[in-house]
């Protein structure tokens, strides 16, 4: 027998590192977190300086509470390996009292403070797509469609733009009022409808039309390209509203491609390796 012998890898090349519990701000006392997955070379040794990457701003959806920034992160790994820094961003919790635009305005904080920061995590700021799943995926497509929009700034990193190059949403609430009524007989719909929207029920309709993409779009405007996906059997979003959003960007001149993922429901079986790589193909072709 003989001991086999491989080389090392002194540029730590193909390895990624977590790094966990970033504070990107503070409101009423409580930090907002993130977590980033960057390829350990950026970090060691301490005289390599990598060229800047493309960033991913990923927001898991949680029915506009706290999202658990660990969701995806096994399957974000094989975006940082393909040459991409990737930021999970948590937002505040709707059932706290935080009701619209809070989860807007701290995603967009997220997205400024990346950009400001930008030296320090390697990160290219003039290439940055965000993606989001379900409550998630409709925080993507507002921000998307709100590019610095004076109305969902916040009050940190001001000098930093919110825009974005590209957007991926995954079974997104496009159409608000049609998401609460096909989910109205599930338990906690009508508590969350209030925390979201206020107490205000003369309002409702007003907000729900803020916080649908679907209303959203206007013509003229200078939107980045959009990936649409989303489950023909999802229980919780119906899936006509991506086929409606994509009809309206479609009508309105704008880049738009979307996939109907058969029998999916929401999460769970919609996920699958031509997923991943039909996201991975559109953030190749619109950053790199």
């Amino acid at each position: 027998m003989s001991i086999h012998e491989i080389a090392n890898n002194p540029e730590l090349k193909g390895q990624v590192r977590l790094i966990d519990n970033v504070t990107y701000a503070a409101i009423d006392g409580r930090p907002l977190k993130m977590a980033l997955l960057e390829p350990w070379t950026q970090r060691y040794p301490l005289k390599y300086h990598p060229a800047p990457r493309p960033l991913i701003v990923f927001v898991q959806g949680s029915s506009w509470r706290v999202g658990k920034m660990g969701e995806e992160i096994p399957q974000l790994v094989q975006f940082v390996k393909s040459g991409y820094v990737v930021a999970t961003v948590q937002h505040r919790n709707t059932l706290d009292g935080y009701q619209f635009p809070a989860f807007l305005e701290d995603v967009k904080t997220a997205i400024r403070y990346l950009r400001r920061r930008a030296l320090k995590f390697a990160i290219d700021p003039d290439r940055v797509a965000i993606w989001g799943t379900s409550s998630g995926a409709n925080a993507a497509m507002l921000v998307a469609l709100t590019g610095d929009d004076p109305r969902y700034a916040g009050h940190l990193y001001r000098t930093e733009s919110d825009r974005v190059n590209a957007v991926v949403s995954c079974f997104a609430p496009m159409d608000i009022k049609d998401t609460f009524d096909y989910t109205a007989a599930v338990p906690g719909s009508e508590l969350l409808k209030f925390c979201l929207l206020g107490m205000d029920k003369k309002k409702w309709p007003e907000i729900e039309a803020a916080m649908s993409p679907l209303d959203q779009v206007k013509p003229g405007q200078d939107y980045p390209p959009f990936l649409l996906m989303h489950g023909d059997a999802d229980k919780v979003v119906p899936y006509h509203q991506m086929e409606d959003m994509y009809n309206q960007l479609s009508a309105n001149g704008y880049d738009v491609e979307a996939y109907r993922v058969k029998g999916a429901n929401h999460e769970r079986d919609f996920w699958s390796a031509r997923v991943y790589q039909i996201v991975q193909d559109f953030l190749d072709q619109k950053l790199k």
